[in-house]
């Protein structure tokens, strides 16, 4: 999507009518606006056809309000795979609503859009304050999760027999995209019902946000295989640490991976085709310098070198190959016809990391999110997500954030950076 097509304007289910109960707290203006470009240059094509440029509507609290609490009812849906945070904006909501607008009645929908769908009968949990003090202390979700569409229509009639009028989504972008036709339905039937996303994924690799819930965590985790694996390799001649991390279609995970673990000497992302024969014969010749080698690669990585396959997971996606078993196997099959005997270990630690408990900076992150996405459904807006960028909370559309997957600009500072630290050659 080009610059000048960027539409941040945020939907409103009507005028904000009610005093707002909050105190003690600055109430946010609607005019704030927080400045898409970072940089004063990328502003000038605007500013020299005085044009304004694109910027996101600031999130935080109003001082007038759409929705009574004391007739309200909310809903909260956590979708796809789980995530560290996931229970820290559960537990965020859900204290917001009650202790911030007075909302006592909130649902947990059970195990994804499934527990909105009445037929797959997964009764929706009433969540307090009292029920969710210590959530935060443990990884996953206490509501479940699946992966997979349910009908629209049938979701929004549970919506309206439960009088839910915010459903806060929390999950990827297949998950906002299900948010997003539950807006539409809801609109279309002239229902007054905000659906207000908070972006998940461990990948970090939805658009128009700056950061996400749990990337951070994830980080810190994979460290931690990193450093086995960096270990492993200087512990033995010709000896090989080789570490899977996540990263379908974003290599975030891996690039800051090697940044805060400068040992890595090969970080293999989506976004860098290579060629297995460049790649073993730049192995072999960090063996013969070196005698050990650390890689890092992303679970996108490498996929034109297998097997392509026409088979899709619940959310739709392709199945994609196994990089990290098929690296190892390359490897050891190369050095073998070379005869050079290897010492390799593969370590793939994506389940350990995914099922942690945020870590305390995400912890906050999360808190902070769930507030945000609290206050903009108090507000009315809808068909929104909340997003992280230039250092502030604002609202994004559904649309922006879906259009298309965040990745690495591999002529950025980030990639640059990683070019530095590990050294790698050029294997495209």
């Amino acid at each position: 999507m080009e610059n000048y097509e960027l539409d941040f304007s945020i939907e409103r289910l009507g005028e904000c009518r009610i005093p707002s109960p909050v105190r003690g707290i600055r109430f946010m203006d609607d005019d704030g606006h927080v400045l898409y470009f970072s940089r004063f240059e990328e502003m000038n094509p605007w500013l020299e056809k005085g044009i304004r440029p694109p910027a996101m509507e600031t999130a935080g609290p109003r001082e007038k309000i759409f929705f009574d609490p004391s007739q309200i009812a909310c809903g909260i849906v956590t979708c796809g795979g789980v995530c560290p945070g996931l229970n820290d904006v559960i537990r965020s909501i859900v204290l917001s609503l009650h202790h911030h607008y007075g909302v006592r009645k909130v649902y947990g929908f059970r195990y994804g859009y499934e527990g909105l769908v009445s037929r797959h009968g997964h009764a929706p949990l009433e969540l307090t304050s009292d029920s969710v003090a210590r959530i935060h202390e443990i990884g996953g979700t206490i509501l479940g999760t699946s992966r997979g569409p349910q009908d629209a229509s049938e979701m929004v009639s549970t919506l309206e027999d439960l009088k839910i009028g915010i459903l806060f989504t929390v999950g990827g972008d297949g998950t906002q995209r299900g948010a997003q036709k539950i807006s539409e339905e809801a609109a279309r039937r002239g229902l007054p019902i905000s659906v207000i996303g908070i972006p998940k994924t461990i990948d970090n690799d939805i658009s128009y946000i700056q950061t996400t819930f749990g990337f951070e965590t994830a980080v810190a985790e994979a460290r931690r295989a990193t450093y086995a694996a960096t270990t492993e390799a200087d512990a033995a001649r010709n000896s090989i640490g080789l570490v899977k991390l996540m990263g379908r279609d974003s290599g975030f995970i891996a690039a800051y991976s090697v940044l805060v673990n400068s040992h890595v000497n090969f970080c293999l992302v989506p976004e860098v085709p290579f060629s297995l024969e460049g790649f073993c014969e730049a192995l072999r010749q960090r063996l013969e310098r070196k005698g050990h080698a650390v890689i890092v690669v992303a679970e996108g990585a490498g996929q034109g070198l297998m097997e392509k396959t026409a088979e899709r997971d619940a959310s739709g996606n392709v199945k994609y190959g196994d990089i990290g078993v098929f690296l190892r196997d390359a490897i050891k099959g190369y050095f073998k016809q070379s005869n050079l005997e290897v010492n390799l270990k593969y370590i793939d630690p994506s389940y350990i990391i995914r099922s942690m408990p945020a870590n305390p900076r995400d912890a906050a992150f999360c808190l902070l999110l769930g507030q945000s996405a609290v206050h903009a459904g108090m507000s009315g807006r809808t068909n929104m997500v909340v997003s992280y960028w230039n250092q502030q909370f604002t609202h994004v559309p559904i649309k922006l954030a879906v259009s298309q997957r965040k990745k690495i600009d591999t002529r950025g500072m980030l990639w640059n950076s990683v070019m530095a630290v590990t050294r790698q050659p050029d294997m495209m």
